[in-house]
């Protein structure tokens, strides 16, 4: 008698197409409930852990058992990026059209290292980052190129400055060696945090990094910055790159990037500018004057994953130089050499395989259109203002910086509180905990600060007067 052995291959196409339609139509309906779920998870550290098995099943499962465990257990853990009333730190967004982008990609499952493995992302990756840099009204000098997100963006755009340099630290690194002089980064004490891990991964160092003070308006001083480098040149360190930020992270500050450029221009400096979060924005005309000077960037960093309703993670860095990151990241080992001549993705960044990213940004600019998408962009801008007048005209509370884009930073002020911080403290923490709404905070000038961001595509005025109720309450 032979012995019964279990089926090999995948899931049963019909069982396939059966989960398939269960699995969108509960991503349709979790869209629609998801205004009624807390927008924070209820759940505390380990909840989720102590509710699943310690290893593995032996024998395989029904996936409708699998998919129930969705709803029983995953979804209590989930904290919601998508709701509306998701405020903290950048409310960001996917669109159902960028899931469908993300559900085909995973289908073709492409590793795009070489053109031949995957000639779809190799060549529609740079038309659609071209749809997006003439949508953003950047010179045709400007090549984009997809990375994850904007930290690993950055840390390529640096590795390309360094490489510019000529030092052979590709060839003979930076360690032992006395014939270098201490190498200098320059940013603004609002920069993101990433800047700090790119000096540290690159071998830099911290001690490379400096940190220029910002004006009342959390903006770099150019001054200052002009200042560092004449110390550091004099010193005898070698100045070669500088991170101006348009859309900081704390409070979407916007740094002159004209004067930095200025600046850079007559040191030979590198510019790279993280507008990571505030990029999306250069789509929309009356936003475009905040990025006046970037056409004379060496390299700007955006995120179409933070405000172009585009399933995380996309993050582009748009290069003047293309051969340069050619020549800082290329390396090919023998077993894939070619003799096409060809775009080799594999050559722009330290990744060997890729995924196919741009397929999810190519729905997404096809489906909304630019129009669609400025108007998104716009309304969001109007929410943001329209809940800073309610700030600057309330008794009991005050605004803490200027809102450029759709980030608010302001205080509950009310009379006779001592420790405001601790009042505003607990003020968020209330409202976050009470699964409402979720608002993140910062420290500016010394003072704890709520943060308000609008970003979902499903954030409608309603959504906003709730936040503002549950304030004022």
């Amino acid at each position: 008698m032979t012995e019964q052995k279990p089926p090999l291959g995948d899931m049963p196409k019909e069982d396939f197409r059966r989960h398939g339609h269960e699995i969108v139509d509960w991503i349709a309906d979790y869209f629609e409930r998801m205004e009624n779920l807390p927008v924070l998870s209820p759940n505390q550290p380990g909840d989720l852990v102590n509710q699943l098995p310690k290893s593995a099943p032996d024998a395989g499962e029904d996936f409708a058992d699998v998919f129930s465990d969705v709803e029983r257990l995953i979804l209590p853990a989930v904290t919601h990026w998508n709701h509306p009333n998701f405020h903290g730190l950048f409310s960001t967004s996917t669109s159902a059209v960028g899931v469908f982008g993300e559900m085909l990609a995973a289908a073709f499952d492409q590793k795009a290292m070489l053109w031949r493995t995957s000639p779809a992302s190799t060549e529609l990756e740079p038309i659609v980052l071209d749809w997006l840099r003439q949508m953003m009204n950047l010179p045709a000098e400007f090549h984009g190129i997809i990375y994850d997100t904007a930290s690993v963006s950055t840390l390529h755009a640096i590795a390309m400055a360094r490489e510019k340099l000529n030092l052979r630290i590709r060839e003979d690194g930076m360690s032992g060696r006395a014939d270098l002089p201490l190498l200098r980064v320059y940013c603004s004490d609002q920069t993101h945090s990433s800047i700090d891990k790119a000096v540290i991964l690159l071998g830099l160092g911290q001690k490379s990094l400096v940190k220029i003070p910002t004006n009342e308006r959390f903006e770099m001083d150019a001054e200052k910055l002009s200042a560092a480098i004449r110390d550091d040149l004099s010193a005898g360190f070698l100045p070669f790159c500088a991170v101006a930020t348009v859309g900081t992270t704390s409070t979407t500050s916007v740094d002159d990037i004209e004067k930095i450029a200025d600046i850079c221009k007559r040191n030979n400096i590198f510019l790279h500018v993280d507008a990571a979060y505030a990029g999306s924005a250069m789509i929309v005309p009356e936003l475009q004057f905040h990025f006046k000077g970037a056409q004379f960037a060496d390299s700007i960093v955006t995120n179409p994953h933070k405000w172009l309703f585009t399933p995380f993670d996309l993050s582009v860095l748009y290069v003047k130089d293309l051969d340069l990151l050619k020549k800082t990241f290329s390396l090919v080992a023998e077993y894939l050499k070619v003799a096409e001549t060809v775009t080799n993705q594999m050559d722009y960044g330290v990744q060997l395989g890729r995924r196919f990213r741009s397929l999810k940004l190519w729905f997404v600019l096809r489906y909304f259109g630019r129009e669609g998408l400025i108007a998104r962009i716009r309304e969001h801008v109007r929410l943001a203002n329209l809940f800073k007048s309610w700030v600057e005209e309330s008794e009991n509370f005050e605004l803490l910086a200027p809102v450029p884009f759709a980030l608010v930073c302001f205080r509950a002020a009310p009379p006779n509180i001592e420790d405001l911080d601790a009042f505003n403290e607990n003020l968020m923490n209330e409202i976050n905990q009470s699964g409402e709404a979720y608002l993140s905070h910062t420290k500016l000038n010394g003072k704890f600060a709520l943060r308000l961001s609008v970003g979902s595509i499903r954030a409608r005025e309603r959504h906003l007067r709730k936040v503002w109720d549950l304030l004022n309450e």
